[in-house]
């Protein structure tokens, strides 16, 4: 018995180790993905784009905009909510100058179980591929991302908080969100 106790009491720090390594991942599987490794890839890059809104700038930035303008006030509701916007787009001279690796990165964090991937494009001619990814709580939405890979171009797309997707495509082409496509319904006329 003596035994027992001194060798439960030798792996306690290898165990709680182990129970750390556990918590970081699953807060890796949250809506907010790591991308602070893909930063070495602007030594590379002709062309870089790094956004990071966290919570307490996107509240600030939510002050500054009027809401006079119909464009402005659609913003700003889609802004409210929002805990975060974090964007990071390389643009390379040649390609092959990203690897699998990086790639590898971010898809890493997409595996987890809170993900689940709704859009797949992929084209053959332009050798592009893209990936939606949602983060969901129940029914609820709370984060989304967009992996977009290209022979010269690496893009990563990542907005935290609750999110209403009719409602999403107002942030294209706003602090660097790339046009994801998002169509919105046209209204029809009588």
């Amino acid at each position: 018995m003596k035994n027992l106790f001194q060798t439960a009491w030798k792996l306690a720090p290898v165990l709680l180790l182990l129970l750390a390594g556990g918590t970081m991942t699953a807060e890796a599987q949250g809506p907010k993905l790591q991308m602070d490794q893909l930063d070495l890839l602007a030594n590379r890059a002709s062309q870089t784009v790094d956004v990071k809104l966290d919570e307490r700038l996107l509240q600030t930035t939510w002050k500054f905009i009027s809401g006079k303008d119909p464009g402005d006030a659609k913003i700003k509701e889609v802004l409210k909510g929002l805990k975060g916007i974090y964007v990071k787009s390389f643009e390379f001279e040649k390609e092959g100058e990203y690897s699998q690796l990086e790639v590898d990165s971010i898809m890493s964090q997409l595996n987890g179980s809170t993900w689940s991937k709704v859009l797949t494009v992929k084209s053959k001619k332009d050798g592009q591929n893209i990936g939606v990814y949602l983060n969901m709580l129940g029914d609820q939405i709370n984060g989304l991302a967009v992996l977009s890979l290209e022979p010269k171009e690496l893009t990563v797309v990542n907005i935290v908080g609750p999110i209403d997707l009719d409602k999403l495509s107002e942030l294209e082409g706003q602090f660097g969100v790339p046009d994801l496509g998002i169509e919105q319904e046209k209204p029809r006329k009588p």
